[in-house]
Parts: structure tokens; sequence; C-alpha cells
């Protein structure tokens, strides 16, 4: 099996943020081989670099060569390069081995402000460095130190890959994650601009969003997409990375590099959870429970970004005399209705991953209280009018308002339904066969109370 081989030659991590560990982590996820030459080690954690020991540039120039005499690379990258010194013999070996597929992040400026290259190794980059490379990836700060711009806006952005691409550059990509708004990029290829645009995600969570970018554009290279393939496939990777990104530590915490990979895992365990929680209800005989609308029940993969990443039953499950059965097998994106639950409830608690809607009556309620399920419920009466009037945008709604004042989530939510809206119990828990046994023990519940 051929795999593509990507170098990443930048400083080490200690935290596994950023630097080597993220970039090794980047290149593993998107299925390349990662190998690196390292240019310094950092006593590092979220909240900062404690400490610097620069390698020394022959020893860059021996692990170099450890491994263009070996393995070989189909890419690279740089990240960071700190002195006039390193930046010269990365510039020597990348010619010496005609790397033609490189990207280089400019490690330039902290996150804090700090400029981290003096001026004598800004030149070395602009001189030396930059007219290697196939893409480079300054973000908004590094850019303004390249060009001596103020970069506020897209059009600023625009002028400044003009100006980095006359310097030798191939191809630019200036990254607006300084920006307010929408996270715009914008790449340029010496004729014509291309803008990513996508949502602004709300986490102190980044670091190291600029070494796993860089990774990311030379992985896709490395496997034979071109530029605006692999910047493309980059922002989405970054995207998914920082959407699930860490809580660790006390500071900046890390992006998740294994997000996606977690999602291609899972899916198979999903639908195979959701069959075995089927054949349980199936088995139980508790028909009488699926409401009029019929009902179906979901499972999230672990990183969910859209509906299309919930699986449940295509065509609803419906009641057929005292037994639950389906019409078709579970697949993802079958059901929006359960996805928008439990895409929702995951926003307050990311391990409940799986609902399934029931018939309401004071009876089921009663019943889940006497089995001393926790529960909660919403008024469909108090919707905004904008809610009420946008499809698909009233049960969001409700389960917001209710996780919204609680610091958990319940195990049922249910509604007494509005004019043309019927009454519905939802049930909620960490996995589909969780979700089916209280649905059971419910259903059984009911039966010990209600003549038959």
């Amino acid at each position: 099996m051929k795999i593509s081989k990507v170098a990443t030659i930048a400083g080490s991590d200690s935290g596994g943020g950023a630097g080597i560990q993220a970039d090794l982590k980047t290149i593993s996820a998107l299925g390349g081989f990662g190998m690196s030459v390292i240019t310094a080690l950092t006593a590092q954690n979220t909240c900062g670099v404690q400490g610097i020991f620069e390698v020394p540039p022959d020893f860059i120039a021996q692990q170099f060569d450890s491994i263009m005499s070996d393995i070989g690379v189909d890419a690279a990258k740089t990240g960071m390069l700190a002195t006039p010194e390193i930046l010269s013999i990365v510039a020597d070996k990348i010619m010496e081995y005609r790397i033609e597929k490189l990207v280089v992040d400019p490690v330039m400026v902290a996150k804090g402000g700090a400029r981290l290259l003096s001026g004598k190794a800004e030149h070395t980059m602009i001189d030396r460095l930059i007219p290697l490379s196939l893409v480079i990836t300054p973000n908004i700060p590094e850019a303004e130190v390249l060009t001596s711009l103020s970069i506020t806006g897209i059009d600023e952005m625009k002028r400044a890959a003009e100006i980095i691409h006359s310097m030798g550059a191939r191809n630019v990509v200036i990254k607006g994650g300084h920006l307010s708004g929408d996270a715009v990029d914008v790449l340029y290829d010496g004729s014509t601009f291309h803008e990513m645009r996508t949502e602004r995600i709300a986490t102190k969570n980044t670091h190291g969003t600029g070494c796993t970018f860089s990774a990311a554009v030379a992985a896709g290279l490395a496997s034979g997409l071109t530029v605006i393939q692999a910047v493309t496939r980059a922002k989405e990777y970054v995207t998914t990375a920082i959407r699930f990104s860490l809580e660790l530590g006390s500071g900046h915490g890390p992006t998740n590099h294994f997000a996606e990979v977690m999602n291609d895992r899972e899916k198979f365990i999903c639908i195979e959870s959701l069959q075995r929680a089927f054949v349980k209800l199936h088995r139980s005989r508790c028909g009488a429970i699926i409401p009029e609308i019929q009902s179906n029940l979901g499972y999230a993969l672990p990183c969910p970004v859209n509906e299309s990443h919930v699986a449940a039953f295509r065509g609803r499950l419906i009641r057929s005399g005292d037994h639950v059965s389906k019409i078709h097998d579970p697949s993802f994106g079958a059901s929006h209705h359960i996805a928008r639950i439990i895409l929702t409830v995951m926003e307050f608690d990311n391990s409940i991953r799986s609902a399934m809607n029931i018939r309401y009556s004071e009876g089921i309620v009663e019943a889940c209280r006497a089995l001393s399920l926790s529960i909660d419920s919403f008024s469909r009466g108090d919707e905004p009018r904008d809610v009420s009037s946008t499809e698909g945008a009233s049960l969001p709604w409700g389960v917001r308002k209710v996780l919204s004042s609680r610091t958990d989530v319940p195990d049922i939510i249910y509604d007494r339904g509005d004019i043309g809206k019927e009454p519905i119990v939802r049930v909620l828990g960490k996995n589909p066969e969780k979700v089916a046994d209280m649905v059971i023990a419910i259903s059984e519940q009911m039966k010990k109370t209600t003549p038959q």
C-alpha cells in the first residue's frame, strides 16, 4: 500500500498541542506517514512557553539527511525556525533535496503579539525560505510583519497576499482568525483570489491551530491534492478540530486532532447500536407507547457537525399492533426531527448522544416519576413568534430552554403540545440501548397501572 510521506520541520511542544506533536497527529489523522526534523525543544503548556532550547544547525542537517537518504518525502512543512542560522540550514537542505511541495508556516508572532524572530531572522525568512514555498500560511499579525500593512479586513488581506506572492511564494493563504465575524481565509495563487469562509467557533481552546492547518495542507499536497483542494480540506479539518477542542489545562487548550477519525470509527458502532436497541424494543411489545406522529430513535457520532452525523431509522419507527416496527434500517441523515433534538442536547452535554420520542400522557409522565427518572418540560405556548414561524425551530428552542436553566440533562423532556402540534415525550440517554431500556421500563410501568 502506498502511503504519502510528510516531514515536519519545526519545534517540539512538550504540552502536545502545537509544534511537532500537533503536526504528527494531523498528518496521521489525514492518512499520511509523518516524520520530523526538530529545530527546537520547548518547555510549554496551555499557559505559555517556559523555556526554549535550540537544536544546533548541524544536528538539524543530520536529521534531514537521515530522512531523505532512506525514506524520502512527498511534501514538507516548516514551523518554528528561531534563528538566521536555523533558517539558513533548513533552506539549504530543502534546496539540496529538491523538496517542491513545501508549506511554510511563518511562525513570527506569539499569540500575545510578541515578535518571535529577530530582524535578521525575518530577513533570512523573506530572502531564503519564502521563495522556496509552494504555499505560505501567515496569520494576520504575521502578514502585517511581512508586508508592513495594517490588516483590518478582506481587502487588506488580498493586498498582503499579493505582496507576499511577489516575494516568491507561489500560493499565499492569509488566515483571518484574528478578525471578527466569520473565519475567512484568503488564498491567492498569483492570478485568482479564493475566499474560504466558516462560522467562528466560540472557544478559547485554539492552541496549535496554525501548526495544525499547515500540517493538514502539507498532508493534502503529499496525497496528490491540488493546492486549492488541500487548503479547502485543511480548513474543514481545522474547523472540526476547533469545534470539538479539548478542555485541557488552565490556559488555551488544544484542538482535537482526531475528531474526524473518531467519527469515522464510530459510524459502524452507531448503526449496530441502533439495530440492537430496535431488537429490544420490538421484542418488548411496547407498541402502545408510539405516538400518532410515529417515533424515531437516533444516535449521533461523538463529534457531530450537522444532521448528517446523526443516524436514525429512515421512515421512522411505527406501531404494528403491540410491536414497535421499522420501515427501513438505520442510516445517517435519516431524521431531521430527532437529529435536531440530539444536536441541541449535545451543546450542553456531549455524552448524551441518543434520543427517542414517545407518546405523551399524564400516565406516562407519572410512570417516569415512579421509575425515578429525572423529568423536565417546556410549553409550546411560550415560543417566540420567530421560532413558531420557522420550520424545525420549535423543538431545539424548547430543549434549549429547558437545558439553559439546568446543570444537567434530564432523562425526560416533554411538552403538552399546542394547536396542531401533538404533545411528545423525549427520552434522552448516552446510547440507543440505554434509551430503549428506559422506554421499555416506562411501557412496563404503564402496563402495571393501566387496565389492559
